[in-house]
């Protein structure tokens, strides 16, 4: 008998939840504890019997509210386990405790599913298959894309790897500023799980440079076969010149060959869409779900 059951963060056994998200389908470095621990201001969990699909709930406290929220850095999260079905991940958005008043989350693509009593609507993610020949995934290209490789080297520009991840955090904040709600915790966040994922040897930064400056820069995360494009910089000096497009051709051309899926974590941005798939990448469709179950009175209040 199915029985999801609702923990709160001091109850939870990671042991038990990293050997569960290891073991999952759709498993994704965001569900592991100390991810969650490292980019969530709190988290509690739905967990299925002894741990075989779980759910962290991460979550934050307004006016006395509480409401599910998706942490920075953080893609995708939702159900994760084996053999994830449609009335499965009904049956864990059901058993959200009703003191979480507002929802604003998204779910990993192995969620992706239509429900009957649940609005999700429909997030594009784009992913590579890393484990072929460069000269195959280079032709694979788009024109375009190669062109401003090219670009980037007939103007002398290098890309360097292990740029110190203060100037990419430097360089991605300075980017982000105009149009993001990011605050210095959450680089600091991202910068401490930075580190500690690379003294495990899976971390790594890119910068591309022109002139001896930083004009594109990014750190990937690598876990479990699979590359993060986590953090990315790009200075409006590099646009014109391929120096992104640059970087990600030396991550690939570095990776050729392994068995690693290299996710570029999406986006519903036009152009930024268009710049994953000109590099060969396919669509990876996700969901997300926003859910107002706030009194009246604060909605009205409510953005």
């Amino acid at each position: 008998m199915e029985s999801i059951e609702y923990l709160l963060y001091q109850q939870v056994n990671k042991e038990k939840w990293d050997n569960c998200i290891s073991n999952a389908g759709n498993s994704l470095i965001y569900g592991y504890s100390f991810y969650l621990d490292g980019m969530a201001k709190h988290w509690d969990a739905l967990v299925l019997n002894d741990y075989e699909a779980v759910m962290p709930l991460t979550y934050n406290k307004k006016y006395g509210i509480y409401y599910l929220y998706q942490p920075p850095f953080t893609a995708a999260l939702g159900v994760f386990g084996k053999n994830i079905s449609a009335g499965l991940l009904h049956k864990f958005l059901s058993a959200i405790p009703a003191k979480f008043k507002y929802w604003d989350i998204y779910l990993n693509y192995g969620n992706h599913f239509s429900l009957t009593g649940f609005h999700l609507y429909e997030r594009m993610n784009y992913v590579l298959q890393l484990d072929n020949t460069y000269e195959d995934l280079y032709n694979n290209f788009k024109t375009s894309t190669q062109r401003n490789i090219k670009k980037f080297e007939q103007l002398k520009g290098e890309v360097k790897k292990n740029v110190s991840i203060q100037e990419v955090i430097a360089l991605s904040r300075q980017q982000s500023a105009a149009f993001s709600s990011l605050a210095a915790e959450d680089f600091k966040r991202i910068e401490d799980l930075y580190n500690l994922l690379r003294q495990q040897s899976k971390a790594l930064t890119y910068g591309a440079y022109s002139n001896q400056q930083l004009i594109a820069s990014a750190a990937f995360f690598i876990y479990q076969r699979r590359a993060y494009y986590i953090l990315v910089g790009n200075h409006p000096d590099g646009k014109t010149i391929g120096a992104s497009h640059a970087l990600m051709n030396a991550f690939i051309k570095d990776h050729a060959g392994q068995n690693v899926l290299l996710d570029f974590e999406g986006s519903d941005i036009r152009s930024v869409a268009f710049f994953y798939s000109s590099f060969g990448a396919m669509e990876e469709k996700y969901s997300g779900i926003k859910l107002n179950k706030l009194p009246k009175l604060v909605q009205l209040f409510k953005k």
